[in-house]
Order: C-alpha cells, then sequence, then structure tokens
C-alpha cells in the first residue's frame, strides 16, 4: 500500500495500550515523510505528563525533551500547558542531548502556563507510596517517583506555579513556593506519617536515582555529582525542607531557562497560518488515561487526542492520529493483568530480558497481544493510523530461551458464567475475575530485523500481523467486516528493530490484510 497523504497539519502520537509501545521512534519517520514531500514541520511538542513518560529515540533515552530533537528539521521543540516539569530535569536533559550532537536548549520553547513542579513534589510521591504499604498495607502501585501526580495535585488544588512565575519578581515566586513547602510538610509528616528514618531513605533514592541516570554527565564533567545530591535540601528536623537553598537553586533553574518561556498557543497557530505540520507526542497510553484508565494504576494527565487542543491552547479541529502499540504487551504496576504470560514460558523469559522502563529501569511484565484493549483503545480515542513495534522480538531464537512454539492473541474475555466479552468492563473488580480467550497463530523461526517489504517476511509474520489488525478491529468496529467504517485506520508502519531504518512502510490496504489471517 502506498503512503496516502496525512489529513492535517497536527499529526498526533498516541498509545493505544498501557504505555512503553515505543512511541518516540514513530517521530523520526514522520518528519522523513513530510520532509519528502516537502513540508515543512514546525515543532515537536511534549502534550501531556512530565518527566514520568520515556521515549527512546536515536539512541537517547528521554523524560521531558520530545523525540523530534533527533530531527534537526524541525525548528522548535514545544511544551505544552498540560506539562508539568521540574526546570532542573529540562537543564539536565538538555546538556545530555547536546552532549550527544544534538541540539535541545536553543530550540526548546516551553509554554509560560506549563506548570513547575519541583522537589517537594517528588518527596510527595515518595511519601504517599510510602502511606500506600505502610499505613493501608496496599502494594506499592510502582510510582515513577517523579513527583507528576503531586504536581498535577496542586493544579486542581488551585495552587500552581507556572513557568511565567519565572519572568517575573523573585518575591512572588518565592512566596508560592513558601506556601508550598509548609503544604508538602505538613502533608508528610501528618498524613502520610513518615518518621525521620524514611524521610532520610528518600534524599538517599533520589540521590543515587539521579546520579546513576546522570552518570554521563558526571563523567564528561558537565556537572558535578553534588549537582544530584538531594540531601542538601534536607531541613534540620524530619520532614522539613531547607528552603533557601530549595528556592535558591530553583529559581536559578527558571532564569537559567528563561529565554526559552514563552507562548506556545501563538507559536502554533502562527505555523498553521503558514501551512506548517505539529507534531504532538504523548506520554504513557490510552489506557493510563487519569479518567478512563483504572486507578491507582494511572497517570496525572489525559493521554488521548483531545488533551492536545488543551495543553496547546489551539481550536479544535482535524487531526491525524497514530495510534501506536506492541506486537505483545508489556505492564507495570498493579494492573490486573489478564493475558500475561507464565513468566516460565520461553517467550517470557526471551523478552523480558529486553522490556525495561525507560524512567524508572523496572523490569516490565509481560503479555500476549491483547486485542480487546486495544479495540476498544481505537473505538473510543480514535485513530487514522496504526504502527506496530517490535514484531522482530517475536522470532524464534535458536541459541535462547526462545525456540518455538504458538503466538497467541486475545480476542474476549471469559467471565465465571461463561459468557464472552468483547469490551474491557469499566467495573475494575471484575478484571480478576476473567480468563482470556485466544486465537492462536503459528511463530516463524527466520530473523525479519533486516527485512524492509512486507512481501519478504516469512507468511507466518503475515498472517500474525494481519490477525492484530483483524481481532483489534473487530473489537473497535464489530466482527463483520463488511460493515466496518470506509475509513478504518490503515496500518502504516511495522517496526521490526530499535532503529530508524528498521521498519515496514509497505503493509497492503487493511481490507485486503485482513484475508491473511483467516
Amino acid at each position: 500500500m502506498a503512503l496516502t497523504p496525512f489529513r492535517s497539519q497536527l499529526i498526533l502520537d498516541t498509545g493505544i495500550s498501557f504505555g512503553d509501545e515505543g512511541k518516540g521512534r514513530l517521530v523520526p519517520e514522520v518528519v522523513e515523510e513530510l520532509t519528502n514531500a516537502g513540508k515543512k514541520i514546525s515543532s515537536i511538542a511534549k502534550v501531556n505528563g512530565g518527566a514520568n513518560s520515556g521515549h527512546t529515540v536515536g539512541g537517547l533515552k528521554l523524560n521531558l525533551i520530545p523525540g523530534g530533537v533527533v530531527c534537526p528539521e524541525v525548528d522548535k521543540l514545544t511544551i505544552g500547558s498540560g506539562v508539568a516539569a521540574d526546570p532542573r530535569k529540562f537543564l539536565w536533559e538538555c546538556a545530555y542531548v547536546d552532549s550527544a550532537g544534538y541540539e535541545a536548549l536553543t530550540r526548546l520553547l516551553i509554554d509560560e502556563r506549563t506548570m513547575v513542579s519541583d522537589l517537594t513534589h517528588r518527596l510527595l510521591d515518595l511519601a504517599w507510596e510510602h502511606y500506600r504499604s505502610d499505613s493501608l498495607g496496599e502494594e506499592k502501585r510502582g510510582s515513577t517517583g517523579r513527583g507528576i501526580s503531586p504536581a498535577f495535585g496542586d493544579e486542581t488544588a488551585h495552587y500552581p506555579i507556572y513557568y511565567s512565575d519565572f519572568l517575573g519578581p523573585r518575591e512572588a515566586f518565592e512566596a508560592k513556593l513558601k506556601q508550598r513547602v509548609q503544604r508538602a510538610e505538613k502533608t508528610i509528616a501528618h498524613v502520610c506519617g513518615v518518621n525521620a528514618a524514611t524521610w532520610d531513605s528518600f534524599f538517599e533514592i533520589l540521590t543515587t536515582a539521579e546520579q546513576r541516570a546522570n552518570a554521563n554527565l558526571i563523567e564528561g564533567d558537565i556537572y558535578p555529582a553534588d549537582e544530584f545530591d538531594f540531601n542538601r535540601f534536607k531541613g534540620d528536623a524530619p520532614c522539613q525542607f531547607n528552603f533557601s537553598v530549595l528556592a535558591e537553586v530553583y529559581w536559578q533553574a527558571g532564569q537559567d531557562l528563561r529565554a526559552q518561556i514563552g507562548n506556545v498557543r501563538e507559536f502554533s497557530l502562527e505555523a498553521l497560518d503558514r501551512g506548517e505540520y505539529i507534531i504532538g507526542e504523548f506520554g504513557q497510553a490510552y489506557w493510563l488515561d487519569k479518567r478512563f484508565g483504572f486507578a491507582p494504576n494511572v497517570t496525572a494527565s489525559h493521554t488521548i487526542a483531545p488533551e492536545f487542543f488543551l495543553s496547546l491552547g489551539l481550536p479544535i479541529q482535524n487531526v491525524h492520529t497514530f495510534g501506536v502499540c506492541k506486537a505483545y504487551d508489556t505492564k507495570v504496576g498493579t494492573h490486573t493483568f489478564i493475558c500475561r504470560m507464565d513468566p516460565e514460558h520461553p517467550l517470557s523469559i526471551k523478552l523480558s530480558q529486553i522490556e525495561f522502563g525507560v524512567s524508572t529501569g523496572r523490569q516490565r511484565m509481560v503479555g500476549w497481544y491483547d486485542a480487546v484493549e486495544k479495540g476498544d483503545a481505537i473505538r473510543y480515542g480514535g485513530c487514522q493510523d496504526l504502527m506496530i513495534n517490535k514484531m522482530d522480538a517475536l522470532s524464534y531464537d535458536e541459541k535462547g530461551a526462545w525456540q518455538g512454539g504458538e503466538l497467541l492473541i486475545c480476542i474476549g474475555y471469559k467471565t465465571p458464567e461463561g459468557e464472552i466479552l468483547k469490551h474491557v468492563p469499566r467495573d475494575a473488580a471484575v478484571h480478576p475475575t476473567l480468563e482470556p480467550v485466544y486465537r492462536q497463530y503459528a511463530g516463524w523461526a527466520e530473523d525479519i530485523s533486516g527485512i524492509r517489504t512486507f512481501d519478504n517476511l516469512p507468511l507466518a509474520a503475515k498472517r500474525y500481523i494481519a490477525g492484530m489488525v483483524l481481532h483489534t478491529y473487530e473489537i473497535a468496529y464489530g466482527e463483520e467486516p463488511n460493515f466496518w467504517p470506509k475509513d478504518v485506520p490503515e496500518l502504516r508502519y511495522i517496526g521490526v528493530g530499535p532503529n530508524p531504518s528498521q521498519i515496514i512502510k509497505d503493509a497492503p490496504a487493511v481490507k485486503e490484510l485482513i484475508k491473511l489471517a483467516t
């Protein structure tokens, strides 16, 4: 199938699973396609979340900076007002990207209404995890510890600090920060019940994590190790901050970013008026949306297409949305994982060796492709094109653990009463009672990482791809393809490796593709 023109100047990169779908690698593909067609891309926009989302692009592991930083053709890397971001993290990540040979800081445009997150939020994040396990006896949900939920909590409680506050008088910024610190101290001590030893441990946790994450900056003498030592922010008593140090460090970080703070909505509108394109880069995915996912395993922001307009401050208009997923499933946290593989299954063992979170380094749970989740995400979230990543990871490994066997696709959920459900129940309490209903497909032994055309894929790989699309769309649109909408999402890209070149772009049109699955 020849690649069709995009339907809008606004192209959105969204996930239709639980995150970790490889959304970051979509951006360079779209940029290349638009550039080859003679189109101008004005910006890549980070839409939601904060440093809790991770993308791996061009070998870079990113949290805050949009993946389009590896594309020199793109003028600006914009940060929408739907983002909560620590200014220190911006500076660290820009230094990391610049050291890798890409230009980041000078291309950065942070909206004036982007929310400032800071160390108080990170400590609150750890304190609430402690409260969840210590006081309530619940399993920890596996927070990233980046403070994003507490930062969005300040927004809904009407105590935000915006990046525009760095453009005003220092006294006004410090007054807001002082109130934030006092609220955090009282919450951590009196609600979360954190004792002195636990309080000290939080600072060690953050110091260890950031010094490890920024080892290349330390080793390259770009920042001293002390930059990532959080102990200097401790006060004289447990659950108290050293406010003077905190205020000085964050005010200075904001001043270092002063030239990067501006009006993203006006910049974006002017770019659209010139006929230029904007790519919206989302963190997390549909099933982690704070409203449509299942608490407590959700993020603090919206992860679906409408958030683009709210974050960038644009009027609603046509968009071209990608739904991105992997050829199998992964999850972290305390989710009910209906399609989880037996951890001793040879394919699970193989995939577990490559599945770690970009932001946290946590081991991801591995499961079979769940067409029910993805079909519902498309049905209710919408998309115009599909991208499926990591097909190459499913090939047999003659020298490793995975030496052949079936590949399964979940096409429904079976209740204890024997009913087959074709949608994700909205009551999370039902999920642990469900059993997956699978359709089995044959696997393949060939290494497909070097293949660049659909026709050259092994027949079993073609059939598995067709099965993923067919069963996903049966959930989204009904089991009779003749009654599907005229313009169903096409399978535009198939990832067969982590590198930008490892992609297949000529899959048959969906109506032809799905015939291979029957």
